[in-house]
């Protein structure tokens, strides 16, 4: 019975660590989604205004439903 238990308890740490494990990698990969999303967005907010200025500088009407 105590190694029964014993080899329980390995299989409980053993899960454990992986469980662990992998919500660490999860929750990097996480972050790293959301850095990159909104690096992203940064990037499309600054080439809308370029084309706006650009649209300007051409002379010709900006509107929201151009972009």
């Amino acid at each position: 019975a105590e190694n029964l238990l014993c080899r329980l308890q390995e299989n409980f740490e053993a899960v454990t660590e992986k469980l662990t494990l992998r919500n660490i990698f999860f929750g990097t990969w996480e972050v790293i989604f959301n850095f990159l999303l909104e690096e992203m967005g940064e990037h499309i907010s600054d080439l809308e205004k370029h084309v706006a200025d650009l649209m300007t500088e051409a002379g010709v009407e900006n509107s929201d439903e151009d972009l």
